[in-house]
This record gives C-alpha cells, sequence and structure tokens, in this order.
C-alpha cells in the first residue's frame, strides 16, 4: 500500500490509495469497497435512529467494514448535546462489539471526548480526523490514547500561515494518519506536504503511516 487515506467522502478507485470511505446507514453504498460507517452528530434523526443502528449493526460484521465512524460531538450542532452523546456512546458499544477503530468528528467536545474515553473504558482505537487544534490539545488527546489525522486544514496551513504546521511536527511518528476528507487535492499531495513537515522522505512517510495504519487496524494481533 502506497497510500492510505483515513478518511473521504469519494471514491476515486486508485490502484496505489487504500481509500476508508465514510458512509451514512441511509445512504449506503455497497459498491463501495472499504469504509467506514456512523451516525454524524450533524445528521441524528430521532424518527430513523432505530433503522440507522440495524444497519450500523449489520455492516460492523462485515470485514470489508473497516471502522465506525464518523460518529461524534459536536456543540455548533443544532442537534442536542444529551442526544448526541445517547447515540454516540451507544456507537462506541457497538464498535467495542465488533472491535473496530473509531473515526471521531469532534467540535468544542474535546473534553467530554476524553471523559467519555475513561469512562466507557474503550478499548478500540480512536482517532480524531480532521484535526487542526492546538499543541497542547494535541498532546492531551495522545496522552489518552487518541490517534489524529490531519489533511484539509493541514493543507491550508500552506497559505493561511497557521501554527498547524508546528503541531503536525510535534506529533509523535506512530500517532498521526492522514485524510482528504472532501477537499479536491489527493492523498499523495497530503503526504507530500506530510513529508516535507516532518523533513521524511516521500518513502519514509509512506512506511510510518503504514505502519500506523497496522497498529490502528490490526489491532487485534
Amino acid at each position: 500500500m502506497k497510500y492510505f487515506n483515513l478518511h473521504t467522502h469519494q471514491f476515486t478507485n486508485q490502484p496505489d490509495v487504500l481509500e476508508l470511505v465514510n458512509q451514512y446507514p441511509q445512504e449506503f453504498d455497497a459498491s463501495i469497497p472499504f469504509y467506514s460507517i456512523g451516525i454524524h452528530p450533524l445528521y441524528i434523526d430521532e424518527n430513523r435512529l432505530e433503522s440507522d443502528f440495524k444497519i450500523l449493526d449489520e455492516k460492523l460484521a462485515l470485514p470489508e467494514c473497516l471502522a465506525l465512524g464518523e460518529c461524534g460531538l459536536d456543540k455548533r450542532s443544532e442537534t442536542p448535546f444529551e442526544l448526541q452523546l445517547s447515540v454516540f456512546e451507544r456507537q462506541l458499544a457497538l464498535a467495542e462489539k465488533y472491535q473496530k477503530p473509531v473515526v471521531i468528528h469532534c467540535v468544542a467536545s474535546f473534553q467530554e471526548l476524553i471523559e467519555i474515553k475513561k469512562r466507557l473504558k474503550v478499548s478500540v482505537p480512536m482517532l480524531v480526523h480532521g484535526f487542526s487544534k492546538k499543541v497542547e490539545l494535541a498532546k492531551q488527546l495522545i496522552d489518552n490514547g487518541f490517534y489524529l489525522s490531519f489533511g484539509k486544514n493541514l493543507l491550508r496551513s500552506r497559505s493561511v500561515g497557521t501554527e498547524l504546521e508546528s503541531v503536525f511536527k510535534s506529533i509523535p511518528n506512530d500517532r498521526f494518519l492522514l485524510e482528504t476528507d472532501m477537499v479536491e487535492e489527493g492523498i499523495q499531495d497530503v503526504y507530500a506536504l506530510a513529508a516535507k513537515y516532518k523533513e521524511l522522505g516521500l518513502n519514509e512517510l509512506q512506511e510510518i503511516v503504514n505502519r500506523n495504519y497496522n497498529q490502528v487496524f490490526d489491532f487485534r494481533l
């Protein structure tokens, strides 16, 4: 595997890229070879929750479903936060049942996220996708066992002069993955920039990400 894309909303079917395509229960596409599936906090619909959870239960049992997600917490969402908490914790129980990693969407809810991981004693890997916060929060998350994934905001850091370059440099090499999310650029662009920021050759970076992929997705071995 030359490239692994932890989180994308578009399947590009490139032979040298393993894409973890984000899927939602009510919009499931069976033609996608590898995917994550979850109930996003912005799209919780109480009228179809039981139907959504039935689909999650079915799909998480399949080998082509590599992870649960994206799911999580978002205080900027109009969805009541207590409902978000309930749905998120119920999804984490499914991740534990099927021993699948969790791809997390988190907005302004990181302390709650850490508390939930501790309280529920979540054993599966938990990955915060699209990380764009400060180094102090990155360290706190890593110290609590999370992985961080970088993509869209890392690419944007090239032109807007954010602190994210230094944050990414500070991340231990065994705790990060890379993604495109919904940007037009390919995962190859993310890898190239990540290698530049880490002052590594592309092959070295590919080896690091491959090791992290194996650690996260083969953690049961």
